[in-house]
């Protein structure tokens, strides 16, 4: 008996069709990569051109704006007139402000424009709501699929400023947003409503919580953070790639609604 919401699967995701937004960004062109290695076909989104090569034969890179609703459906018409509906959506797209980043984004609360607090929520939140009513959607219609909605450590837990002190030391001023970490604990819910709303449509809709991964921050941040993690070190897109699988394949068949954190243990103490 076929299960539910499975993918196809002869060796884990060989025979899928997954979509990946940002797929121009450091992990979407790593899991874009892998993917494309484990057999699976891959509709990379992106405001940009793509970062991986273009094999016609198991990618497709469209240059879009995951926040319209149009511009997603003449991808997911292309998507099916090549490869059929997707099998996986992985909602990866999100505006950060990292360590190394300056000027109004990462400026005190209290005077923290709102212009750019609307501009996050709008890609972070709704730049992953409308990938899920489009290619979701057609998801639903054909019975089966996975969603991976990507979230955050700092959708569960607050920003601890005091990574950042280095920065402020030096005359700068610099807060990890609450805008992030707002749009990050919107995913989370957003998860829970779609895996209850889809279930009896054989639609799996799960979060995944990443911390943060190594590119090359500054000695000083790295010497504030690592200490943090039980592991004792900062994560790299491949460790992200076996949750991914789970989620993504029948492997998981029984596995919805919930939230997979990949934090090296991050958020446990």
């Amino acid at each position: 008996m076929a299960t539910r919401g499975a993918v196809p699967s002869q060796l884990a995701l060989s025979g899928a069709v997954v979509v990946v937004t940002g797929a121009s960004g450091q992990l979407g062109a790593a899991y874009t990569e892998w993917l494309m290695k484990s057999g699976a076909r891959v509709v990379g989104i992106d405001s940009q051109s793509a970062r991986v090569g273009t094999n016609a034969s198991s990618y497709l890179h469209a240059v879009a704006d995951i926040r319209d609703r149009d511009q997603l459906e003449h991808v997911l018409a292309e998507c099916e007139s090549r490869w059929g509906t997707p099998t996986g959506l992985i909602n990866n797209a999100a505006i950060d402000a990292p360590p190394r980043a300056s000027g109004e984004s990462v400026g005190p609360f209290e005077t923290f424009p709102i212009a750019i607090f609307r501009d996050v929520l709008d890609v972070n939140v709704m730049g992953t709501v409308v990938p899920c009513q489009v290619f979701g959607g057609a998801m639903a219609r054909a019975g089966r699929g996975a969603i991976v909605n990507v979230s955050s450590i700092y959708g569960l837990v607050a920003p601890d400023q005091r990574l950042y002190e280095y920065r402020r030391r030096s005359g700068e001023s610099f807060f990890k947003p609450a805008a992030y970490a707002v749009s990050k604990s919107a995913i989370l819910n957003l998860t829970r409503y779609l895996s209850t709303y889809w279930a009896e449509r054989g639609v799996r809709v799960n979060t995944l919580t990443p911390a943060g991964v190594w590119n090359d921050q500054p000695p000083e941040f790295l010497d504030a953070y690592i200490p943090k993690v039980p592991l004792g070190r900062m994560a790299t897109p491949s460790d992200f790639f076996g949750a991914l699988e789970f989620l993504l394949t029948e492997k998981s068949a029984y596995v919805t609604g919930t939230n997979l954190i990949v934090d090296g243990g991050y958020t446990a103490w």
